[in-house]
């Protein structure tokens, strides 16, 4: 009898180590949600979201099939010019009155290499959500100088604007856009890990 329970214990013991999840928080001060942008065909723009949040639920060391969550503020986009900020703001592109947060929910979070992954998930931005994939590179997992565990991600990836509603597409002698359709998604992400 206590042999079945010991192995009763150490089943539910391994159980809980197997399906153990951790809880993760952006380090904002060392993370930025950055995107880059064709200009007249010939040069680029860069911004990013000043203000964002998310939650990030791991279930192993190696981070496959993490669960993410994740919201930018549409109000808080810069790309260090006031005017194009406003523009960016207005209809013509995200509609920030009507359409304040971009959300992302993951699908799949696969590894393909030691430390590469693909990540599938929902994007919604104009309350139009269409499925992405994206490019990781997991740089690193270690502990800060007090303690704190952190793990640093680069995500990348692309979309076309038009597929959400951005739709301001004035055109330039040679027939390109003067902005791009394709978005280039540029994530440089800092993960904390909470305490338990």
């Amino acid at each position: 009898m206590k042999k079945l329970q010991l192995i009763a214990i150490s089943l539910v013991a391994l159980l809980s180590i197997s399906f153990a999840q951790t809880e993760w928080t952006f380090d904002k001060s060392h993370s930025k949600i950055g995107f880059t942008v064709t200009h007249l065909v010939i040069a680029e723009v860069d911004g990013f979201f000043r203000t964002f949040d998310g939650k990030i639920t791991s279930k192993g060391e190696d981070f496959e099939n993490t669960e993410i969550e994740f919201t930018a503020d549409v109000n808080s986009i810069s790309t260090d010019n006031e005017k194009r900020d406003a523009h960016l703001k207005s209809d013509d592109f995200f509609n920030a009155e009507k359409y304040p947060t971009i959300t992302f929910k993951s699908k799949s979070f696969k590894k393909i290499e030691d430390k590469k992954y693909k990540l599938a998930g929902d994007i919604t931005i104009r309350n139009i959500t269409k499925t992405i994939e994206l490019d990781v590179k997991h740089n690193g997992t270690v502990k800060d100088p007090w303690g704190n565990t952190k793990a640093g991600f680069i995500v990348k990836g692309e979309l076309n604007r038009f597929d959400y509603g951005l739709k301001w597409d004035a055109a330039i002698e040679t027939g390109g856009l003067v902005v791009g359709k394709t978005v280039e998604l540029v994530i440089k992400v800092e993960l904390a890990k909470q305490q338990s």
